[in-house]
């Protein structure tokens, strides 16, 4: 997937990158992989499901505890882990997204009381980037790098959708919406870092070819497949990524939303909602204990 390409690239700039994987098998394997494409042996598997808060907030414990800087930290929520580097560079891919009206991933609320799916493309890394800020200004220039979609312009940013005490309805519809929730995440924290020497900016890959749909039924796998031969390659997509994680042109920059081309873009009008990225701030404080500190 994305998330493994841009380990792979950061890696082989010598960074020392941290694979934050749910799976220990296949986050070694990833691991053991880039080490071998690269002859870099600082890159470490550390494990990570962001859709348990108790798992983001045992990671975040482990990172301030063994690492003494964090130069860029990338949220790639929505495909299958994290990933990081030094500069230090953090990964995550998650699992995949939920279609209310096709077979995929079921509606579940985990034992902390969130929906699944928000948990994880949004709520676990939220609260994962505030528990790493502390080391990201210590180690300015930083940057943070959240990974969203062109679907976020589909998507609808509810609070009550985070609990699963409401539910987005139609085609990819909470996929979408953590992908809006996303890019308003990033906008409010950019505003929140401002003058700090962390930066903090959203993109889309574009359409990608990786594993995402595996969650899904076999008609909806096939159509998939049969549009893989017009889709990016995980390489490809993985490039507005690295852009924003390393470039020297995006050095400075701060709040903004870059299309896979890496060309900077507007989001969409509810993207742009100072209002609601506050309100979301806030609500998002609340469910992950931030606000009472």
């Amino acid at each position: 997937g994305i998330g493994k390409r841009v380990a792979l690239d950061l890696a082989r700039r010598n960074a020392r990158t941290i694979l934050a994987c749910r799976s220990r098998e296949r986050g070694q394997a990833a691991v053991e992989e880039i080490r071998a494409a690269t002859g870099n042996p600082e890159v470490l598997l550390r494990l990570l499901d962001t859709g348990s808060l108790a798992s983001v907030r045992a990671f975040a414990r482990a990172v301030l505890r063994e690492e003494k800087r964090l130069d860029v930290l990338v949220n790639n929520a929505g495909l299958t882990g994290t990933c990081w580097a030094r500069g230090r560079v953090m990964c995550t891919q998650l699992p995949a997204l939920r279609i209310p009206s096709l077979p995929g991933l079921p509606f579940t609320v985990t034992p902390e009381g969130l929906e699944q799916t928000f948990a994880t493309n949004y709520l676990g890394p939220f609260l994962l980037t505030n528990l790493l800020l502390d080391l990201l200004k210590a180690s300015a220039p930083a940057r943070i790098v959240n990974v969203s979609s062109f679907r976020h312009s589909a998507g609808t940013a509810d609070g009550r959708f985070l609990t699963g005490q409401a539910r987005p309805g139609g085609y990819d519809a909470a996929y979408n919406s953590t992908k809006l929730m996303n890019v308003l995440f990033t906008a409010e924290l950019a505003r929140r870092l401002h003058g700090t020497g962390v930066t903090a900016n959203a993109l889309t890959p574009g359409v990608v070819s990786t594993a995402i749909m595996r969650h899904f039924g076999c008609v909806v796998r096939m159509l998939f497949a049969l549009a893989r031969p017009f889709m990016k390659s995980a390489e490809q997509g993985a490039v507005s990524t690295i852009y924003c994680a390393v470039s020297e042109e995006v050095s400075g920059i701060s709040g903004k939303y870059f299309e896979s081309d890496c060309g900077l873009a507007l989001p969409s009008a509810a993207a742009r909602d100072a209002g609601l990225a506050r309100k979301l701030w806030e609500e998002s404080e609340r469910l992950t204990g931030l606000a009472s500190g």
